[in-house]
């Protein structure tokens, strides 16, 4: 198979616990052909959707800050049509660079390219806006561009959580209490003068067993999940944040959730979900570059990657 890799900077990928490399490494021992190329490397020609791509043999890192672990073939251009699997793997923000890339796949999709996760769901499907579509598994949730009805939602739950809607890896999140002597700088940080639209929810205090993170694959849950433990007196759980990563059996609220939304991911061409959940409530649903692969595969044994390219395959064209 000829498989595209749409994704950041490969020299930046941190080897040890990158999910995109353990997804290549699986299917360059499968055999199959590598491609990679950015985002902005899509275009539009003779009514096909096409790529930049560079070719890449798998080398495999010698140890975790090794960057010498793909060599590069000559640079090609491809219809996306002509491959067998093109997988979207640029980590957000969800900007308009990215909203256009999404767009293209779409294209692509309808002219037989078989794209995961689908460019629709990516671009429908709000990371932190999707849960508000299983409303029955969150806690409180505002959505709003107005710093008054934040306060009034702080003043009805005491102690909340706001952050803007498209971030990652915890970036821009802050934890607000009626005594906080920074609630206004907050608000006009991340509201914009009240231009910009965030979410606020009721805190949750089981973060501090962790923001876990649970895979869903080709619809069916992984029976682990990630605890992502907040550190050193930190709200977030994020790994990127400081968070400690702790793999887990699931309980049985993560696997009700996880089997609720199965069918619905399944539905809007989401192969690769990461949903996040913090005690018994839904807080995200991740569907542009999920993580979490390596430290299950390391703690449990569990092959997370060869389950994701068994399903590449199944979608392949």
């Amino acid at each position: 198979m000829n498989i595209l890799f749409i994704a950041d900077d490969m020299a930046t990928f941190k080897v040890y616990k990158d999910t995109t490399y353990v997804m290549m490494r699986e299917a360059a021992q499968r055999g199959h052909q590598l491609f990679h190329c950015y985002s902005e490397d899509l275009f539009i020609a003779d009514g096909l959707v096409k790529a930049r791509v560079r070719g890449f043999e798998f080398l495999g890192a010698t140890h975790d800050n090794d960057h010498a672990w793909v060599d590069y073939q000559d640079p090609q251009i491809l219809a996306l049509n002509e491959l067998n699997a093109v997988i979207m793997r640029t980590d957000p923000p969800f900007n308009m660079q990215y909203l256009y890339a999404t767009q293209l796949l779409t294209m692509a999709a309808e002219q037989g390219a078989s794209v995961l996760n689908s460019g629709q769901a990516m671009r429908d499907f709000n990371e932190k806006l999707a849960i508000l579509n299983f409303s029955e598994f969150t806690a409180p949730t505002l959505v709003t561009t107005s710093s008054a009805q934040v306060r009034e939602f702080l003043a009805e739950h005491g102690d909340i959580i706001v952050k803007p809607l498209d971030g990652m890896g915890g970036m821009g999140i802050f934890r607000i209490r009626p005594d906080d002597a920074n609630i206004g700088a907050i608000l006009e940080t991340l509201l914009l003068g009240d231009k910009r639209t965030i979410m606020a929810q009721r805190y949750i205090p089981e973060i501090v067993q962790g923001d876990k993170r649970v895979l869903v694959i080709n619809g069916k849950p992984l029976p682990y999940a990630l605890a992502r433990i907040p550190q050193n007196g930190e709200t977030r759980g994020n790994l990127a944040a400081g968070g400690k990563g702790v793999a887990q059996e699931m309980s049985a609220r993560d696997m009700e959730i996880a089997e609720a939304l199965a069918p619905e991911l399944m539905r809007r061409g989401i192969v690769l979900a990461g949903l996040d959940i913090i005690g018994d409530y839904l807080t995200e649903v991740n569907v542009t570059s999920p993580t979490g692969f390596q430290e299950i595969m390391k703690q449990k044994g569990l092959d997370v990657a060869a389950l994701f390219i068994d399903a590449v395959e199944a979608h392949a064209k």
